[in-house]
């Protein structure tokens, strides 16, 4: 791939993980509620996520999703779900911290899953990238290597952007004591997830 067209996939990328949405919701919570380790716990795994829909999008199987609308509109139902059992579970918490399960204070695995999770329960995302790579490919040229730098790329620029909003969102919780807002905090994230969920309901009924 020439550097021009790799800058413009990169560029398109970039802006495309910058947008605000329930991804970045996540993130800001876990690196307020748990610190900065599980926020780049949860910005890795939610790389991971976009990086398979990538893989998906240059092997074609993302046009699947239109022969099957039904497992689509599964994905896109179960994911708002999973926004409710979150904003649940940071209800629930209560006062006391930014959290949407107890257990995540000890395990990373918590982060690691509503990364994830939040990330492949979005399959507009695969057709996202199929709608972005046939910018930029031949389907009938196109290489693995080229294929790799394209997924690589996607998962880079999206991790990495992930792990800044982290580190900032942590060490901002480090100098003004964000926990002394929490039951705040809560309600508004708790809020931010059950509108996201409801956008997705709407959008797609």
């Amino acid at each position: 791939m020439e550097l021009g067209l790799w800058l413009s996939l990169a560029g398109i990328c970039a802006v495309g993980a910058m947008s605000p949405g329930p991804s970045l919701a996540v993130v800001l919570s876990h690196s307020m509620a748990q610190g900065l380790k599980h926020g780049l716990v949860a910005s890795v795994a939610h790389g991971i996520g976009v990086g398979i829909y990538a893989a998906l999008a240059v092997v074609g199987l993302a046009g699947l999703i239109h022969q099957f609308p039904i497992a689509y509109k599964v994905l896109l139902f179960g994911g708002a779900i999973y926004l409710v059992y979150l904003a649940y579970n940071i209800l629930k918490a209560g006062n006391s911290k930014f959290s949407f399960d107890k257990a995540s204070s000890s395990s990373s695995l918590y982060a690691a899953r509503d990364g994830f999770a939040i990330a492949f329960l979005n399959p507009k995302l695969a057709i996202f990238f199929l709608a972005l790579f046939s910018q930029f490919i031949d389907p009938e040229t196109i290489t693995v290597y080229q294929g790799f730098i394209m997924c690589l790329t996607v998962f880079t620029i999206d991790t990495l952007w992930y792990c800044i909003v982290s580190v900032i969102t942590s060490k901002a919780n480090q100098k003004f004591d964000l926990t002394r807002y929490a039951h705040i905090i809560n309600k508004l994230l708790a809020f931010a997830f059950l509108l996201l969920a409801l956008r997705v309901v709407i959008t797609n009924i």
